[in-house]
């Protein structure tokens, strides 16, 4: 075979003064700029492009574009990329490709590219580049208002690029122009939309640089998602053709009557030599004089409907062509390949079913069309609903839904000047300027027919039986009309159903081709109207989009931004060594020169029970509340009360989920009557802000509540031990610090005496060790400052600053949980030991769970402290605790250790675990095994140091 022998001498879109080559299956090809993956190996020859997920029958190219359901690739070359639609792939200078049997691999190998992420607001977003679309985008554009047209081919035209010469074609680049000078005005090519969400959000993928290959800058993102929100939205999104059904109709060779002409047209590829075309409606009989104009033998061409009559046919048997009206494809022969070489066509019935004997027909292109579809992909994700017409044969979209409006072919307006004249009035209306005589239709215009032309629907030619499995419903998922009959036969009679007990629709072609071929199938099985059965809702994303894309530049070292506090260069140059806490890096502990990381955590322990220690929690979460109905929100939201709280004073409080199940917790502060302070643990900082903005916003959204994130906004230190007063006394000068006077769980403001001058500052009397504390917060641009000068106040007392590691040491003492860590997910304040946080004179988020048998039976996980029997074991965080002497193998599972450490203040390891039914267990010893070790515990009280609090006010 002669590399290119199906490439026409002349015409297309390709650029034949330049010459590339690309690799399929291990064999070079040539190709020009301008061609597709699909097109190049049509040009070249090759029919088999992929194989069937299951059956691995041989399967080619069947469409043009995105609708493609069999011509799926694996890209090799750059970086790489599973399931390519052949259709859509632009060829470039050394592609590497390789042909599919339904499923993709994910390179091995770390991808070089950038992906980048963008958001943009406008007026009005147009969808297609088609002669509809420019239309609206144009109509729009040209008042004034902020338009962006996203289309996904390379180049504006839509369907007229695949389509014969007209001036409608020769108008787009004068129209192309117009729209790149309007200032207000952004287009973008190789822009698939893939994605309608609430309010007109919308999601669109842009293939930056993929054409270019190896040529491709490396400072340039290879895709970019774009995050849209429009005012109004402009459907013009074309339509898919439709196949219809017959046994071997997924055979190499079988394709789509408009595709077969549209690739002479578009790229200047025969895609057969002989040919038979099978249609039910004229715009077949269209293509088929095409495929005649460009020089393919048609062998015959099939009508489905019996009374077909027209100049159309007319001029096919003036031209020689045999017409056989009322005649439809009955199955298909191969050569040993499996590539088409003959059709058997019969008469047919308007069921679809033979009513005369077959004869066989040698071709080596069936070009097939039961008719088109509008693109309503988009349009469903937004809401809207279709209906069946039989004026075009499909289903059409109804009214505008949520500001999106159809037009054109995705309107089920196939007349090229009426789609053109409804795009245009779209884009008046959705720019806010009726112009006059101007009204776009939201439904397609019935136009008169002469008897015997308009189309026929016709789903599937009976394959007689024992056959029903060589007919392919969804070739992508190897589903059979076999399949959907033993479906129907298990009583579903659901589109829905159906589509979930075959696969039909749910492959990467999202259905295009099969989803409503497959419910007018099942329609008919059914006996019931194709309308009134409908078809399976479209969703997101139309389009796949790549887990890189979504990602963007949030991977490797960018995976999550790396916070750091106003203090974090003092760390630094003093020894601190780091974790990662959510996204920030904190202080794990200060390692003197002569010591190890175990032996700094007990000093700075040691420090902050016996003498004065300083930590930097500015990386708590804080959010700032406004308004008269906090103390109602903060009601609902924690187990406690928190309206009743008087200003200048502090509550600890839990919030849960709707399970029950604890959420966070933190300190809140009422600062004025309207005002208070919420702090979040590190981790759920933006967590928790959504949560109260999700409640607020959809349930309670009369509450007149602000709620801002400050965590950035303040720097904050505490300054922890008996000596902290002396230490506070010297910042604070004008402050009194007494135990009378600033209470435990109140709030001050003071001016504090720096190096610098004086700082404002706002001091929370609060403690997480169980010893005297205050928590310092100033503006986050004095943190450094505040930290130095809290330093040197502290310096006659021996303070010392400590990190992460001790302060978890410190609270676990208390029996103070993390959320997170001594809680997962399953933990209600009661298990926490905080029944005393939840109250029963009020309703709160969770309430309700509480009174669940299971969230109140005995026996349930609870906080418990745990002594290791060996006072010098540390016990693995995470092992099981088992009970018996020795336990046994297999053992039950009675609970986990959530914390463990060396504690300097009781001289001895100790831990922390969750324990079915563990208040009832103190004084039990169980075991804790990890990794193949097991160690003796008693079960004790989860409070070690200081129970009766006598530390707290110093």
């Amino acid at each position: 075979m002669t590399a290119g022998q199906f490439r026409l001498p002349v015409g297309g879109r390709v650029d034949r003064t330049r010459a590339v080559t690309l690799r399929f299956d291990g064999r070079e090809y040539p190709a020009h700029p301008g061609d597709t993956l699909a097109s190049a190996l049509l040009a070249n020859g090759v029919r088999i492009v992929a194989r069937g997920p299951y059956t691995g029958r041989p399967r080619g190219v069947a469409d043009l574009g995105p609708a493609e359901p069999h011509a799926f690739v694996q890209v090799d070359s750059g970086p790489g990329e599973p399931m390519v639609r052949a259709t859509t792939l632009e060829v470039y200078d050394g592609l590497t490709a390789r042909s599919l049997a339904g499923k993709g691999e994910l390179p091995d190998t770390p991808d070089p590219s950038r992906y980048d992420k963008t958001w943009i607001h406008v007026d009005v977003l147009v969808v297609g580049g088609g002669p509809a679309g420019l239309a609206a985008a144009l109509a729009a554009g040209r008042t004034g208002a902020r338009v962006l047209l996203a289309d996904e081919q390379p180049e504006l035209g839509g369907a007229l690029l695949a389509e014969r010469p007209s001036p409608a074609l020769d108008r787009v680049p004068a129209m192309a122009a117009e729209l790149a000078a309007l200032p207000e005005v952004r287009v973008l090519n190789r822009t698939a939309v893939t994605g309608s969400y609430d309010h007109n959000f919308l999601v669109a993928v842009q293939r930056r640089t993929e054409h270019l290959g190896g040529a491709a800058p490396a400072h340039v993102a290879r895709q970019r998602l774009w995050h849209i929100r429009a005012r109004r939205v402009i459907l013009a999104t074309g339509a898919h053709e439709r196949p219809i059904l017959f046994a071997g109709g997924d055979r190499p060779g079988v394709m789509l009557a408009g595709a077969a002409a549209g690739y002479a047209w578009r790229y200047g590829v025969r895609t057969g030599q002989r040919a038979i075309v099978f249609g039910a409606h004229d715009r077949a009989l269209r293509d088929a004089l095409d495929l005649l104009d460009l020089g393919v033998e048609l062998t015959g061409v099939l009508d489905a409907r019996a009374g077909a009559q027209g100049p159309l046919i007319e001029a096919l048997r003036g031209r020689g062509v045999p017409v056989w009206t009322g005649h439809g494809v009955t199955g298909t022969h191969g050569d040993a390949g499996g590539v088409l070489t003959a059709a058997h066509v019969a008469p047919i019935d308007v069921h679809g079913s033979p009513s005369g004997p077959a004869r066989r027909i040698e071709c080596d292109l069936l070009a097939v069309s039961g008719g088109w579809n509008p693109n309503v992909h988009l349009y469903s994700q937004a809401g809207g609903r279709t209906s069946w017409s039989d004026a075009v044969a499909a289903f059409v979209p109804g009214a505008a839904v949520d500001g999106h409006r159809p037009v054109g072919a995705a309107n089920g307006t196939f007349d090229l000047a009426e789609a053109i004249a409804e795009g245009e009035a779209a884009g008046h209306q959705a720019a806010g300027h009726q112009a006059a005589g101007h009204e776009a239709p939201t439904r397609p215009r019935a136009r008169p027919v002469a008897p015997g032309t308009g189309p026929a629907t016709l789903w599937l030619v009976e394959p007689g039986a024992g056959r029903e499995d060589q007919v392919f419903v969804d070739a992508h998922r190897d589903a059979t009309l076999r399949d959907l009959r033993r479906a129907v036969g298990a009583g579903m009679s659901s589109s829905e159903h159906v589509k979930r007990y075959t696969t039909i629709g749910t492959g990467a072609d999202q259905g295009r081709t099969s989803g409503v071929a497959g419910a007018g199938v099942l329609a008919a099985t059914l006996g019931r109207p194709v309308g009134e059965l409908g078809t399976t809702t479209h969703r997101p994303p139309a389009t796949p989009i790549s887990f890189a894309l979504l990602a963007g530049r949030d991977r490797g070292q960018l995976l999550d931004p790396v916070r750091r506090t106003p203090i974090h260069e003092w760390h630094e140059a003093n020894g601190a060594v780091f974790e990662d806490v959510g996204q920030w890096k904190r202080p794990w502990c200060y390692p003197r020169p002569d010591e190890d990381p175990d032996a700094a955590v007990l000093r700075e322990c040691r420090a902050a029970r016996e003498g004065v220690a300083m930590m930097d929690v500015s990386t708590l979460g804080k959010i700032d509340l406004q308004g008269p109905d906090v103390g109602v929100l903060l009601d609902r939201i924690y187990t406690n009360r928190f309206s009743s709280l008087a200003v200048g004073h502090c509550r600890y409080g839990v919030m849960c989920r709707p399970d029950g199940m604890i959420f966070d917790d933190g300190v809140t502060a009422r600062l004025t009557p309207d005002r208070y302070h919420l702090t979040t643990t590190t981790g759920n900082a933006a967590a928790v802000l959504d949560w109260l903005d999700e409640w607020l916003q959809t349930e309670w959204p009369d509450l007149r509540v602000h709620a801002t994130s400050v965590t950035d906004q303040w720097a904050a230190v505490a300054v922890v031990g008996p000596r902290a007063r002396d230490v506070v006394r010297v910042l604070a000068p004008d402050l009194d610090v007494s135990a009378e006077t600033f209470p435990f769980m109140t709030v001050r403001e003071a001016t504090l005496r720096t190096a610098d001058g004086g700082i404002p500052a706002r001091i929370f009397r609060i403690s997480f060790t169980g010893e005297l504390s205050y928590e310092i917060n100033v503006p986050a641009w004095h943190g450094l400052a505040l930290w130095e000068a809290v330093h040197a106040a502290g310096m006659p007392y021996g303070i010392t600053p400590y990190g992460t590691e001790a302060m978890h040491v410190l609270r676990a003492e208390k029996g103070f949980i993390i959320v997170g860590q001594d809680t997962d997910g399953t933990v209600t304040p009661a298990d926490a030991g905080q029944r005393w946080a939840v109250s029963t004179a009020k309703h709160f988020i969770g309430e309700r769970s509480f009174q669940r048998a299971d969230t109140a039976r005995a026996g349930r996980k609870q906080l418990v402290g745990l002594l290791p029997a060996d006072p010098d074991t540390v016990i693995a965080e995470g092992a099981q605790l088992v009970a018996g002497i020795p336990p046994p193998i297999p053992a039950a599972m009675l609970g986990h250790v959530t914390s463990s450490y060396r504690s300097a203040a009781l001289g001895r390891t100790f831990a922390l675990g969750l324990l079915a039914g563990g208040l009832d267990r103190r004084g039990e010893t169980l075991f804790a095994v990890s990794d193949g070790q097991t160690h003796p515990v008693v079960v004790v009280e989860p409070v070690f140091y200081d129970k009766e609090g006598a530390h707290r006010d110093g």
